[in-house]
């Protein structure tokens, strides 16, 4: 059973960082990219960022030149570095692992506040 569990979250003043973790155990089969999604307070979810098994990396453009995102999937294992935070960071983030088969598994999420 493949499951995946977040870390690093919770509650930080504005201009601060933040280091999420996200391991994944289990049996998964040809990733093809890891990524970070984030619900903020009653609003959809959106893509943060995402690496692929190339090491190609993508950002949402709100948080280009403060966010670095960074995986390694021989250990299953995806990073986001959070800089410079800002209040309307503030949201539920989930790690997401996607193969080339295609599936998608998901994080149950961790909580980011970002005071000001």
């Amino acid at each position: 059973q493949v499951q995946l569990v977040e870390s690093g979250g919770g509650l930080v003043q504005a201009g601060g960082s933040l280091r999420l973790s996200c391991a994944a155990s289990g049996s998964i089969l040809g990733i093809n990219a890891m990524g970070w999604y984030r619900q903020p307070p009653g609003k959809q979810r959106e893509l943060v960022a995402v690496v692929t098994s190339s090491g190609s990396a993508n950002y949402a453009d709100s948080v280009k030149g403060r966010f670095t995102i960074s995986g390694d999937n021989a250990l299953k294992m995806v990073y986001l570095q959070m800089n410079s935070l800002k209040p309307e960071d503030t949201a539920v983030y989930y790690c997401v692992v996607v193969t080339w088969d295609p599936k998608q598994y998901w994080g149950q999420g961790t909580q980011v506040t970002v005071s000001s």
